[in-house]
C-alpha cells in the first residue's frame, strides 16, 4: 500500500497543524476550522477521518491539562445531541457522492466562520447545548469541523471552562464519528495511517501553545483565523467545482 502523501505535502500539512494547534490552545478551537480546508487543498484524502483523528487527539491533550475546569452537566447535555448529529451525518454521507464532499466542505467552513461571528449568546442552557452539539457533530463527521457551533454556545464562559468542556465533548464524539465513518468505508487503514502521520504536528503545536496561551492576543488572532478560514473555504469550493 502506497502512502498517499509526498514528503513536501506531509511537511506542509504538519506546519498547518502546528499553527492550528497553537491557535486552539489559545482560543479553544481553530485547528479544524483553519486546518480542514487547507488540508483538503493539500490532499483531499486527509478529510474527514484523518483530520478527525487529529481533532480528537488535540482535545484529549487539552483535557489532560484542564480537566479541573470541565463542567460535567454541560457534557451530559451535549453528548446526546452529538450522537444524533453523527447519525444524521452518516445518513448524508451514505447518499452523497465523493465529488460533492469538497463543495460541502467549503460551504460548511463558511457556515462555521459565520457562526463564529455571532455575538451576545446567553449562557449555555440544555437546549442550546443539545442543538449546538448536534450541529457540531454533524459538521465534524462530514468535514471534521465541529468547533464553531459549540464555541458559540460557550462564548461567554471562562477560557479554561471553554477549552476543558469542549474537549470533554469532542473526544467521545470523535470516537463515535470515526466508528460511523468505518461503517461507511470512509475510515480504513490508509486513513488511520494518514491520521497518525499528522499527530506530530499536533503534539508540537500543543507543546508550543502551553508557553503562548497567556500571551495570544484574541483581538487580532480570532479575526485573522476567521478570514483565513473563509478564504480557504472558498478555495475548497472553487477546487470542487473544477
Amino acid at each position: 500500500m502506497d502512502f498517499p502523501l509526498t514528503l513536501p505535502q506531509w511537511l506542509l500539512a504538519t506546519l498547518v497543524l502546528i499553527i492550528g494547534a497553537i491557535i486552539q490552545g489559545g482560543i479553544g478551537y481553530g485547528v479544524a476550522l483553519l486546518g480542514a480546508p487547507l488540508l483538503y487543498l493539500i490532499h483531499p484524502q486527509l478529510i474527514p477521518a484523518p483530520m478527525l483523528i487529529v481533532g480528537m487527539a488535540l482535545p484529549l491533550l487539552i483535557l489532560l491539562r484542564e480537566w479541573r475546569a470541565v463542567q460535567p452537566r454541560d457534557v451530559a447535555w451535549a453528548l446526546p445531541g452529538s450522537f444524533a448529529g453523527i447519525a444524521m451525518a452518516a445518513l448524508v454521507l451514505g447518499v452523497v457522492a465523493e465529488q460533492v464532499l469538497g463543495l460541502l466542505l467549503g460551504i460548511l467552513v463558511l457556515l462555521g466562520v459565520g457562526l463564529s461571528l455571532v455575538r451576545h449568546m446567553p449562557d449555555p442552557r440544555p437546549h442550546h447545548l443539545i442543538g449546538a452539539a448536534g450541529l457540531s457533530s454533524f459538521m465534524a463527521t462530514i468535514t471534521s469541523i465541529g468547533g464553531p457551533p459549540l464555541a458559540l454556545a460557550f462564548q461567554n464562559v471562562t477560557g479554561p471552562r471553554l477549552r476543558g468542556t469542549l474537549s470533554a465533548i469532542f473526544v467521545p464524539a470523535g470516537i463515535v464519528a470515526l466508528t460511523a465513518l468505518a461503517f461507511l468505508d470512509r475510515f480504513a487503514t490508509t486513513e488511520l495511517l494518514l491520521g497518525l502521520a499528522l499527530l506530530p504536528g499536533i503534539v508540537m503545536g500543543f507543546w508550543i501553545s502551553g508557553y503562548l496561551v497567556d500571551h495570544l492576543d484574541r483581538r487580532w488572532l480570532r479575526p485573522a483565523v476567521l478570514w483565513l478560514s473563509a478564504v480557504a473555504g472558498v478555495a475548497a469550493i472553487i477546487q470542487a467545482l473544477h
